[in-house]
């Protein structure tokens, strides 16, 4: 089994472009209707993050339950990430060091996505 973050956003063209800035890694565009993109997948480190247009995933709003957990690599880019989701979101756990010895912070994206933010010290 494999499971993949599924990310629906208003304006998927531009907005997985801004998880591209903030992440890294490669778009790829999987459906589209003349200039508005539908379904596209983010591949970043090694990870697959699936988004989709409103207009074509048609989503029911029942609240905040599903979170998406990343493992980032380095503190440097940990930090990154984190301020770039932070400067036009919502702050909901400011980093702190967790007790398996690291850093952990919990922000909430433009998009209203909800990212738990980690990294482990080696």
């Amino acid at each position: 089994m494999i499971v993949h973050p599924f990310i629906v956003v208003e304006n998927c063209k531009d907005e997985i472009k801004y998880y591209q800035h903030v992440l890294g890694g490669d778009i790829e565009i999987l459906r589209k209707q003349g200039e508005e993109v539908y379904n596209a997948d983010l591949h970043a480190d090694g990870a697959v993050i699936k988004f989709a247009d409103t207009r074509a995933a048609k989503p029911v709003l029942k609240g905040d339950y599903v979170r998406v957990f990343l493992k980032i690599e380095t503190e440097e880019k940990f930090r990154s990430i984190y301020g770039q989701f932070a400067e036009d979101g919502t702050v909901n756990t400011e980093v702190y060091e967790a007790p398996f010895n690291g850093l952990l912070a919990i922000v909430t994206d433009r998009n209203g996505v909800c990212w738990v933010l980690s990294y482990y010290r080696i």
